[in-house]
């Protein structure tokens, strides 16, 4: 995919689905997943209710990636 392509955006995270995925929630309302890459794994674990940076694409805005 290429950079162009990507989107950033805000979204305060709800509950955990799993050690590594998130349910998020954009300013709109608009629910989603939310991954955390498997690089970034070792780094500072986002909280629950904590708000944060991910990458969408405009394919696809029922997932996306959290940025640390």
């Amino acid at each position: 995919m290429s950079d162009c392509e990507i989107i950033l955006l805000d979204a305060r995270l709800g509950a955990v689905i799993d050690s590594h995925a998130f349910r998020a929630v954009l300013g709109n309302g608009h629910e989603f997943t939310a991954y955390i890459a498997t690089g970034d794994r070792e780094k500072k674990r986002p909280e629950t209710g904590e708000v944060v940076k991910v990458e969408m694409s405009p394919y696809s805005m029922n997932v996306g990636r959290v940025i640390i």
